[in-house]
């Protein structure tokens, strides 16, 4: 991917930041600088960063992380499969075990159909 002035100015300020910490000296200063100037890519970047610790450029911090596209974003409670489906069917299925017990019994147990349903409205749930 293409460098944008702005993405090469980050860079700039990062290799700056490393000179202030000691980890770089004025000359690798100065050459790795050039190399930034000159860098068309997000590629040229990589092994001008290698060696050094955090912080990095914000153009390499973007190609390290997975593309939002293409992975699933972990859900609140975690990643398992059992998490996944019991937050995501967990209401649906009481109500329906609800309503089964409340016309089985024929409305004796109110309360059990009661119950999923005010957890319904009490956690603002919603079908995504």
């Amino acid at each position: 991917m293409r460098l944008s002035d702005e993405e090469r100015q980050d860079a700039l300020d990062v290799l700056s930041e490393h000179v202030r910490t000691g980890r770089l000296d004025v000359d690798e200063y100065g050459t790795r600088s050039a190399k930034v100037t000159a860098a068309k890519r997000v590629s040229d970047l990589e092994p001008l960063f290698d060696d050094l610790p955090s912080p990095r450029p914000s153009a390499l911090l973007a190609i390290s992380r997975p593309n939002a596209n293409t992975v699933p974003a972990p859900s609140a409670a975690g990643d398992s499969a059992l998490m996944r489906f019991a937050l995501r069917f967990a209401v649906p299925i009481a109500v329906v075990v609800a309503i089964a017990v409340f016309v089985l019994s024929r409305g004796r147990l109110i309360l059990v159909f009661a119950l999923p349903l005010a957890i319904l409205l009490i956690t603002g749930w919603r079908r995504r």
